[in-house]
């Protein structure tokens, strides 16, 4: 995708169309690029370690039955 940016200036094709190539073709590499990003976000899942804890979640809570 690169090398055709590269040289689509350089083909012969009139301004207007060469606009509009270049356009499309950035918006075309925009969203390979969003394609592959969300792949490998997907791919590699962040780990989380939930062993460490300051909140306080490990506390009992008492229902209502309970307190009666």
């Amino acid at each position: 995708m690169g090398i055709w940016i590269a040289i689509l200036p350089y083909l012969g094709f009139p301004s207007s169309w060469k606009n509009i190539l270049i356009t499309l073709s950035g918006l075309g590499l925009a969203f390979l690029s969003y394609l592959i990003r969300r792949e490998e976000r997907i791919v590699k899942k962040e780990k989380t370690f939930d062993n460490f804890s300051e909140n306080g979640n490990f506390k009992e809570e008492t229902s209502a039955e309970e307190k009666i």
